[in-house]
């Protein structure tokens, strides 16, 4: 490997090397696409606001659904802190793999905390702890925890404003609450595990794009995504 290879590269050739599951109905080699939005707003001198994301989802590069997710909350901010909590609905499409047009449904409602860090002049973090409650078509009610890891590093510039190119990593893990999930079946413990490494770029100060690879490993299968995001601050 040459010092040629882009960052990119790299990080796509590291997220290939996690160990899969075998599934015998999710082509795993194949590469999936997610498409997203991502918004926030604030109501001025007000600690309240507004956030939300639309995020459209592939089992392939586009065409075959996995996932339409509309998600949107009321956010608050107390006084004299970085914390971000906000309280919010989302509704989710789920479509079936390959050929099939079956669909079924998701509410939900969550809790969310989103604490900001910064290590040294150039390492951004933000932690993120989410509780959800789950309305899943023909299943009974399902809890799940949330710990998403995010990580930002600004290559030609000490900030993320705009002009910025920098990496943005995550890693997010998920862990059922009721295992039960009716009529005798139940979930493991551990629901499913997100790593990311991406590319992005300030456009504005409020205003970033990014694309990169997300790995993400279930209790059933292990599949790599695209992803393109644009992130909004209205």
């Amino acid at each position: 490997m040459t010092m040629r290879i882009s960052l990119l590269t790299l990080l796509t050739l590291i997220l290939f090397s996690i160990p899969t599951q075998s599934s015998a109905q999710v082509d795993e080699s194949q590469y999936g696409a997610w498409y997203m939005y991502f918004w926030n707003t604030d109501f001025k001198e007000s600690k309240f606001g507004l956030q939300g994301d639309v995020q459209y989802r592939n089992w392939d590069l586009g065409g075959d659904l996995e996932q339409l997710l509309l998600r949107g909350g009321v956010t608050y901010q107390p006084e004299n802190t970085d914390l971000l909590l906000t309280l919010g609905y989302g509704h989710i499409t789920t479509g079936t793999f390959g050929d099939s047009d079956a669909k079924t449904t998701e509410s939900r409602i969550y809790q969310e905390a989103l604490l900001p860090g910064q290590i040294g002049q150039r390492i951004f973090l933000k932690h993120r702890f989410r509780y959800e409650q789950r309305f899943v078509e023909n299943q009974d009610f399902r809890t799940r925890y949330r710990y998403n890891l995010f990580v930002n590093i600004p290559f030609n510039q000490a900030n993320l404003d705009q002009g910025a190119v920098y990496l943005a990593l995550y890693n997010e893990l998920f862990i059922n609450g009721e295992r039960s999930i009716g009529e005798g079946r139940s979930v493991e413990l551990f629901d499913r595990n997100r790593s990311y490494a991406a590319l992005g770029y300030s456009i504005k100060n409020n205003l970033k794009v990014q694309f990169g690879v997300m790995r993400q490993i279930t209790d059933n299968i292990s599949k790599n995504q695209l992803q393109l995001s644009l992130h909004h601050s209205l």
